[in-house]
């Protein structure tokens, strides 16, 4: 029989400066117009000033977590953004002509700032499905590797000086998530992870990745029930990425689901924080007092690459 794996200890961490959607409009950070953002159900965002960087927001994450570094086996450091995965100084190496000036990964720098002996995984080049993938390879390792019990999960992300703050007709905020899966009972027991890559996306416009979004984020939300043992009406809970409200109205539709049983609490404050807001909204509905002990809930999200990828959790207790 398979062991249990569960996931809790949830914290994030957002870009030090808050704007308004009109703020951001004016400044020419979007590509759709205001109205129609408003109407998605965006009103503000958060954005790093230019002193800070994503691993200053990974950094800020995991301290709120107030872990002890001796209690974390491993370490999964999962970015988005490919210059996020480093702490490069480009002048040093513009300078010197020596890479190692581009291999400051922030793993590395975490592990030894937060005091952890274990080992570190660098996870890119999922987008912003990257926080569940770091679930699943902590489960896994968990399930396969017995020298592993409890591994701190993190993702961190932020857009480069001069980047436009919308993608695929979401408003984009800078931010990091941590979590630890655990062998240790939890919040969380994790039910089942599922994920698939169409690769021949990887150039698709907005629109083209718009054009499968709906059938390939069911799909993958099917599997992962398959998975799990369950199906759409044995979930209490969808716990999603901040994405368009009416792209959530769409969804529940073809799934047969409630849309006032997704949790989207933090859409209009903090927009879509890339890898972070499966984590976030599962922080908001936690501090509702909900999910009920033995609940399902479902965590889908989609990112460029094209990927999507969904992890079913049912809640602790009784």
């Amino acid at each position: 029989m398979t062991r249990d794996v569960f996931v809790g200890e949830f914290a994030y961490a957002l870009g030090d400066q808050r704007e308004s959607l009109g703020s951001a409009a004016r400044r020419g950070l979007l590509a759709s117009p205001e109205d129609a953002m408003t109407h998605g159900g965006f009103e503000q965002h958060y954005y790093c000033s230019s002193a800070a960087s994503a691993y200053d927001l990974a950094l800020q994450a995991t301290r709120a977590l107030r872990l002890r570094g001796s209690d974390i086996d491993a370490l999964i450091y999962a970015t988005c953004i490919p210059e996020n995965g480093s702490r490069c100084d480009r002048k040093a190496f513009a300078s010197s002509g020596d890479v190692r000036d581009l291999m400051q990964f922030p793993a590395s720098h975490l592990q030894a700032e937060m005091n952890i002996s274990g080992p570190v995984f660098g996870l890119d080049q999922q987008a912003c499905t990257g926080m569940l993938g770091a679930l699943r390879l902590a489960r896994s390792l968990i399930l396969s590797e017995p020298e592993f019990t409890r591994i701190l999960c993190v993702t961190a992300d932020r857009f480069p000086e001069g980047a436009r703050y919308e993608q695929a007709y979401n408003l984009i905020s800078d931010g990091a998530a941590a979590c630890v899966v655990s062998e240790q009972p939890a919040d969380f027991r994790i039910l089942a992870c599922h994920h698939v890559t169409n690769g021949a996306q990887v150039s698709a416009s907005d629109e083209e990745t718009l054009g499968s979004y709906f059938a390939q984020t069911c799909a993958t939300i099917q599997a992962c029930l398959n998975k799990a043992g369950l199906g759409i009406d044995d979930i209490d809970w969808i716990v999603p990425q901040n994405t368009h409200r009416d792209a959530w109205r769409v969804l529940c539709s073809l799934l047969g689901f409630p849309f006032e049983k997704v949790c989207l609490d933090t859409l209009s404050e903090v927009g879509h924080v890339i890898s972070a807001d499966n984590v976030i909204n599962l922080t908001h509905l936690l501090e509702r007092g909900l999910p009920e002990p033995g609940q399902h809930v479902l965590l889908p999200m989609a990112g460029y690459g094209s990927n999507w990828q969904c992890v079913a959790l049912a809640r602790s207790g009784s």
